[in-house]
């Protein structure tokens, strides 16, 4: 017998006592982690069945249902919406800008699904407002940037019966008010895009010119009430290229002529 087997032999016994105070508990302990972690799945779905099963408590679950909703449908039309940003006061001219910004989002969205297409004009139009409007957004945040250093980073909006003269009665816009400035319940397909975009374009140029136009009535600031004027002239020269262009396809609504009377200064 070796020298190894024989201090093996003469451990024995302590080997076993090895065994059955510390191998055999781990064992166990191993055991029991396997069926937990086989268990952890099936806990997991429980509790979002139990979640999903409790809307009223606590944070909401978007269902799929919801998601579809809030996504942009495939559509030829486009919805007017409440274009105003308050009455008149010391936060007008951040109120404006905020909404401006979010507005011409939209034109910057909606310019590039018609970028390059092809179509005799429309894409250099498209081009041509997108340079134009990322211009104006610009410099509009620097102006936010100087002249409301203490202002949320978040677009703002006056709460309901707010005090226009007061910064704490600004909130953050809400969701619902970007997605509508921004134009961004629908979108095109490709075969209606060049109509989607031009028909679109006129009522964002045409919420563009209410806009503008009151700014010129609330605020007393000449660098806003010089964009404001800018923008009248600028859009409602391209409302009525954009109607030509319409126009030449067979089509002439009546829908294209109803900010007619913002052309004016």
């Amino acid at each position: 017998m070796s020298s190894v087997q024989t201090r093996m032999a003469q451990r024995g016994p302590e080997l076993f006592r090895f065994t059955t105070t510390i191998l055999q508990p781990m064992r166990r302990l191993a055991l029991a982690l396997t069926a937990i972690t086989a268990l952890m799945p099936q806990v997991a779905l429980a509790q979002m069945d139990h979640h999903d099963g409790h809307h009223g408590h606590g944070m909401h679950h978007a269902s799929p249902e919801d998601v579809k909703q809030k996504s942009p449908t495939q559509s030829g039309s486009h919805e007017h919406h409440a274009h105003g940003m308050g009455p008149a006061g010391s936060t007008y001219d951040l109120r404006f800008i905020d909404g401006m910004v979010e507005h011409h989002a939209g034109a910057l969205r909606m310019s590039e699904y018609v970028f390059n297409i092809g179509a005799p004009w429309v894409g250099a139009l498209a081009n041509s407002i997108w340079d134009e409007q990322a211009r104006e957004i610009k410099a509009m945040r620097q102006w936010r940037k100087a002249w409301y250093p203490d202002a949320p980073v978040y677009p703002v909006a006056l709460r309901p019966n707010g005090d226009p003269n007061s910064m704490a009665d600004l909130v953050r816009m809400s969701s619902e008010v970007i997605a509508a400035m921004r134009m961004s319940a629908t979108k095109p397909t490709r075969e209606n895009r060049v109509q989607w975009f031009l028909e679109g374009m006129i009522e964002h140029h045409g919420g563009a010119l209410q806009m503008a136009h009151e700014a010129r009535k609330n605020s007393t600031n000449s660098t806003i009430l010089r964009l404001a004027r800018d923008i009248v002239i600028a859009q409602r020269k391209e409302i009525i290229e954009l109607r030509k262009m319409l126009q030449s396809k067979g089509m002439n609504k009546p829908a294209y002529y109803k900010f007619d009377n913002l052309f004016s200064l």
